[in-house]
């Protein structure tokens, strides 16, 4: 079984001590997005999940940091669990840190509090990026152009020849793309399923962040543009705050040029902040959690802020 946690519609409650920090700035009700930002800035990353478990069962997580920011971290990035058990840490084949371990009967909590180091520039562009040839991608890019568990690449090529295909190829038909996710798919957690795929999204023009994320990624594939799926943590940070209850967050990366690029077709537009956790051909490769068993979610909150540190309370 699946649990993937981001898009859950949770009041936002008081942070338990491990989160509680002083001087968050950039929170200020109604100011204006700043895409010329350019400061370094340290940002709080925590979350608390806690399960009942009806039997012990095997759970693989993937709430680590991505290993390509680990030279960011400021303090360690270790998955905490109580009551303790022991964890076996790998790295999956799409190079995400995972760790698994048994869960026993009865309550778990599964915590952690980071800080990393981000260079507060807004997500990296360039309205020049090339589309590469097929035959010329890099191996490991291939992948990422086939179908998958939520992206039918088969079934929605016709409509994104339709849609995109008359348009130069490059950075502009991947802003294209989103241009269009974002106008057409209208966003509510009461939309949430989790067997929703792309061509649902396409058919109910309905979803939550994933949902806008599948049907764009499935549309650049169609098109032989790599596309893969990416969640990780985006915070209120240079964007006015909402009453919407921090969560992960879900995007996508597409590889034009010599590199991957993240786009993001729910909030369609540059941010500051975005810390990767991994990535996979959709949400199946990324589920926060996956159980091979019965488990019940009875709490779950991540926080995600910018932070001026002269006093931080953590957990000891």
């Amino acid at each position: 079984m699946c649990v993937n946690l981001p898009d859950r519609a949770f009041r936002r409650r008081e942070l338990p001590a491990l989160f509680r920090y002083t001087d968050v700035s950039t929170r200020v009700p109604g100011a204006a997005f700043a895409p010329a930002r350019r400061k370094t800035m340290r940002i709080r990353l925590g979350f608390d999940i806690q399960f009942n478990v009806p039997v012990a069962v095997p759970i693989v997580a993937l709430l680590n940091v991505h290993p390509s920011r680990a030279g960011d971290l400021l303090e360690p990035d270790r998955l905490r669990i109580e009551p303790h058990v022991e964890q076996e840490l790998y790295t999956d084949s799409f190079g995400n840190l995972c760790s698994r371990f048994v869960a026993p009967a009865g309550w778990i909590r599964l915590w952690n509090s980071t800080l990393i180091q981000d260079s507060g520039d807004v997500d990296p562009h360039d309205c020049a990026a090339r589309e590469i040839p097929v035959a010329h991608l890099p191996p490991e890019t291939l992948q990422f152009l086939l179908s998958s568990r939520y992206c039918e690449v088969d079934l929605l090529s016709n409509t994104a020849a339709q849609l995109f295909g008359a348009m130069a190829p490059g950075w502009q038909r991947v802003q294209a793309i989103c241009d269009w996710v974002h106008q057409n798919v209208t966003f509510g957690y009461e939309f949430a399923n989790p067997t929703k795929t792309a061509l649902d999204v396409y058919r109910d023009r309905t979803g939550v962040c994933r949902d806008f994320q599948h049907l764009a990624i499935a549309f650049c594939r169609s098109l032989n543009i790599p596309a893969r799926y990416a969640t990780g943590y985006l915070g209120d940070i240079c964007v006015p705050p909402t009453d919407a209850p921090m969560d992960f967050s879900a995007w996508f990366e597409v590889y034009l040029e010599d590199r991957w690029w993240a786009f993001d077709a729910r909030n369609n537009e540059p941010r500051v902040g975005r810390v990767l956790m991994a990535t996979g051909r959709d949400a199946t490769d990324v589920a926060i959690t996956t159980s091979f068993g019965e488990t019940r979610l009875v709490l779950f909150k991540v926080v995600t802020d910018e932070v001026t540190a002269r006093t931080e309370v953590t957990a000891p």
